[in-house]
């Protein structure tokens, strides 16, 4: 009999969370931890293994078979480009404190594509081969040129499937941008920070602003609903809203998911923000707090399902390998291949980070243009540390599996990609974020359960798991 390499993680007080490397996963106790790692396993400790895919007989081909899947499943294979990341303009009307893009002033010249940056960004869609696209448009502020991004969208036609995401501070809703949300393939993205009072804070914006984007975001929601609208807060990790604020500003207006995104190191956060660079306990305890909150309230009023957005995507790394694409956790994590940011003067970024990183002056990783291509040697320097697969830390760890290669980041807070994984601000919060996650699922409270299985899309209830008795 095999028995695969077990990796072990304390959780809870008692209890210990062993993984094999295809991510299948159980609980047991410190007895057991004994009995496996001095090779003393008992009968029953091996039929509950075998039961679970994590012993096999020497012959037993399927069983091996079935396991290397299960390891395939949960690497990152990208194929063809489908998605990108559209930088019209920098220019935006706002000065937000936290803005990670290091936007250029509402009167400034030269920060808008050029003829020949959109007839090469109308030639790279010419050039897709993607049964389905889609392209998010950023900024600045995307709706300041909607004469851009119409022309971008009416040259996607050919497409039978695809999507366009406005990212927006909705303080502009004029014919030409209604023009365009209008369409049925078009989403919403734009920012809410809680309350009026935090929102135009955060905002730096005046109060007339303040009221206009509010007006402008009920508008919206009455005329296509929540389904088209998505809209997330960025909060300072040492002040942040009441969980109750936060919560109420979503519910109200039944927008379901919320993403708790502190405020991230880059752009001119860096400068107004510079504590940003890192996250303490008093930001994990926030975080536990509000997703309990929501538990709570999802429970207690069904008609609508709150969801933290990070946390559903982290249950979904553990429980639906190969059906998300998120970028902060893929495994490897190349770049240039299915997904790629054009800025407003042509220049291609491997992700959106990247290029606030070369904005803020901190190092440029362009990777190319898009009338010249980007399949070159800066892509290829990037891509060789692009995975988690071989760092000694990550070797160890129970998460691995699920847990991703994210070095823009590295190069934001540290100016380097080799601080080892444990020391990294990625590393402590994957950490603490699989820990509450893996605390969550072996709950044995109803309501914890009722939200899980909603988060995870089930029909039914949350399943019985395994743990080793």
């Amino acid at each position: 009999m095999i028995v695969l390499p077990l990796r072990v993680r304390p959780s809870g007080k008692e209890s210990l969370l062993f993984a094999n490397d295809a991510g299948q996963f159980f609980q047991g106790d410190r007895a057991f931890l004994r009995r496996y790692a001095f090779d003393e396993l008992t009968a029953e400790d091996i039929s509950f293994l075998s039961e679970r895919g994590q012993a096999f007989d020497d012959i037993d081909s399927l069983g091996f078979a079935s396991h290397l899947h299960g390891c395939a499943r949960r690497i990152t294979s990208p194929t063809t480009l489908d998605y990108l990341i559209l930088v019209p303009t920098l220019r935006c009307n706002l000065a937000c404190s936290y803005c990670q893009v290091s936007r250029a002033s509402l009167e400034s010249r030269g920060y808008d594509w050029s003829d020949e940056t959109l007839a090469a960004v109308l030639t790279l869609i010419d050039r897709l081969d993607a049964g389905a696209v889609k392209l998010e448009f950023q900024g600045g502020e995307p709706t300041l040129r909607p004469d851009l991004i119409a022309s971008v969208i009416e040259r996607c036609e050919r497409f039978a499937d695809k999507s366009f995401v406005i990212c927006t501070n909705l303080s502009c809703l004029d014919e030409d941008v209604m023009r365009i949300f209008d369409r049925p393939d078009v989403l919403i993205s734009t920012s809410l920070d809680g309350s009026e009072f935090t929102h135009q804070q955060n905002r730096t914006a005046t109060a007339e602003k303040t009221r206009t984007f509010f007006a402008n975001l009920e508008f919206v929601l009455d005329r296509y609903g929540p389904d088209k609208v998505s809209a997330l807060p960025t909060l300072d990790p040492l002040n942040p809203p009441q969980v109750e604020t936060l919560v109420e500003a979503f519910a109200s207006r039944r927008l379901p998911s919320i993403y708790l995104r502190p405020i991230n190191y880059q752009g001119f956060a860096r400068k107004r923000h510079p504590d940003s660079r890192a996250q303490d306990d008093r930001w994990r305890e926030y975080y536990e707090s509000f997703v309990q909150a929501i538990i709570a309230r999802n429970w207690s009023d069904p008609s609508i399902v709150l969801e933290e957005t990070y946390l559903s995507l982290c249950l979904r790394r553990i429980f639906q390998p190969g059906h998300d694409r998120h970028v902060d956790l893929r495994n490897p994590n190349p770049v240039g291949r299915d997904y790629i940011v054009i800025d407003h003067d042509g220049v291609v970024y491997p992700t959106d980070e990247a290029r606030m990183l070369a904005r803020s002056g901190v190092v440029d990783l362009a990777i190319g243009h898009v009338a010249s291509g980007w399949d070159t040697e800066q892509r290829a320097v990037l891509d060789c540390a692009s995975t988690n697969q071989f760092d000694p830390d990550c070797q160890r760890c129970t998460y691995q599996p699920f847990c991703g290669r994210d070095l823009v980041d590295d190069l934001a807070r540290y100016g380097r990609i080799d601080v080892p994984r444990r020391e990294t601000e990625f590393c402590r919060r994957h950490l603490h974020v699989f820990d509450f996650a893996f605390r969550l699922i072996y709950s044995d409270d109803p309501a914890t359960r009722y939200s899980l299985a909603r988060w995870l899309d089930l029909g039914g209830d949350l399943p019985d798991l395994a743990v080793s008795r």
